[in-house]
C-alpha cells in the first residue's frame, strides 16, 4: 500500500481555517465555549426547573416544606434535647437561615453529580461543551432558594429582626456555595460515568456533610484549637458567613469577642479566618474539579 497525501483546494475568501493544536494550562479548560453555548445552558436550566415540579401535587411548596420540617427536627434534637444555645438569635431563625444555603448547596451537589448519566442521550449524539451539563444543573436550585428566602423574611418580621447592613454580601456567599457544589459535582459526575458506586455514596456523603456543618449549632461550640481544621469543610464558611451577613451573628462575631486574633481577622467586620480557609478550599476544589473533568471528558461518550 502506498502512502497518499490529501491536498485541500485553495480556500475561498469566505471559508474558515480550523487549527487544532494541544492546549496546556488554563487554556485546556476552554472556558470560552461556555459563553458561546450560553443559550444551551439557559435551556437546560429551564428544563431542570420544569422537570423538578412536573407531575407534583404540591409543586413549589416543597421548597418551603422541606426546610421547615428540617428546622423542626433540628430544633428538637439540638435545642430541646441538646440544649445548645444560639445566643441572641431565635433558634428557628438560626436554624432555618442555615438550612436555606445548605439546601441550595445539597441540591446543586446532587443534581450536578448525576447530571452526566441522566443526560447520556445528549452526550452520545451531539457535540457541545460537557461542562454545561453540571453547570446548568446547579443553577436550577436557585428558584427553591428564593421561594424559601421569602419565608425567612416573614419569620424575621415575626421575631422583629431586621437584616444587617452587610446583607449586600449575601450573593457572595451564595456564589461560594455554588462554587463548592460545582467543584465537588465535577469530580463526582466524572467519576459517576465510570463508577456507578457514586450514586450509593452520594446520600451518605450529603448526610455526613450536613452534620459536619454548623447548621444547628454555632462554630463557637467547636474548641478554638480545632477551628482551622474544622474550616477545611468549605460549608462552614458559607453557613457562618450567610448568618453573619443576614443576622449579624455567626461568621466570627463570637470569635472576635472571645479574643481570637488570628491572621486575616478583622475586628471591624467580624470576619473569622474560618471564612478565608473555606474560600481557599472551595477554590481548590473547583479548579481541581475543572481540570479533572476536562481530562476525563474525552471518555464520556464511550462510557456513559
Amino acid at each position: 500500500m502506498t502512502d497518499s497525501t490529501l491536498t485541500n483546494p485553495t480556500p475561498s475568501a469566505d471559508s474558515e481555517t480550523l487549527v487544532i493544536k494541544p492546549s496546556h494550562g488554563l487554556a485546556a479548560l476552554n472556558l470560552r465555549d461556555l459563553w458561546r453555548y450560553r443559550e444551551l445552558a439557559f435551556f437546560l436550566t429551564w428544563r431542570d426547573i420544569k422537570v423538578r415540579y412536573k407531575q407534583t401535587i404540591l409543586g413549589a411548596a416543597w421548597a418551603i416544606i422541606q426546610p421547615l420540617l428540617q428546622m423542626v427536627i433540628f430544633n428538637f434534637l439540638f435545642g430541646d434535647l441538646g440544649n445548645i444555645s444560639t445566643g441572641d438569635i431565635p433558634r428557628p431563625i438560626f436554624t432555618y437561615s442555615a438550612l436555606l444555603v445548605w439546601n441550595l448547596f445539597a441540591t446543586a451537589l446532587n443534581d450536578a453529580s448525576r447530571s452526566l448519566v441522566s443526560s447520556r442521550n445528549m452526550i452520545t449524539r451531539v457535540y457541545f461543551p460537557r461542562l454545561i451539563i453540571p453547570l446548568s444543573s446547579i443553577l436550577s436550585g436557585l428558584v427553591d432558594f428564593f421561594i424559601s428566602f421569602l419565608v425567612l423574611l416573614g419569620m424575621m418580621f415575626f421575631y422583629h429582626l431586621a437584616p444587617t447592613a452587610a446583607i449586600w454580601t449575601l450573593p457572595l456567599f451564595l456564589v461560594l456555595a455554588l462554587m463548592t457544589a460545582l467543584g465537588v459535582g465535577l469530580w463526582l459526575s466524572a467519576l459517576n460515568v465510570n463508577y456507578r458506586d457514586v450514586r450509593y455514596i452520594l446520600p451518605f456523603l450529603t448526610q455526613f456533610w450536613m452534620l459536619a456543618s454548623p447548621i444547628a449549632y454555632p462554630v463557637s461550640k467547636v474548641p478554638e484549637g480545632f477551628r482551622l481544621l474544622y474550616a477545611l469543610n468549605p460549608m462552614v464558611g458559607v453557613v457562618e458567613g450567610f448568618r453573619w451577613a443576614l443576622l449579624g451573628a455567626g461568621a466570627g462575631s463570637e470569635s472576635v469577642a472571645e479574643g481570637a486574633q488570628w491572621i486575616l481577622i478583622s475586628a471591624e467586620t467580624g470576619i473569622d479566618p474560618v471564612l478565608w480557609v473555606s474560600v481557599g478550599i472551595s477554590l481548590l476544589i473547583l479548579v481541581s474539579g475543572l481540570f479533572y473533568f476536562r481530562h476525563m471528558e474525552k471518555t464520556f461518550a464511550d462510557m456513559v
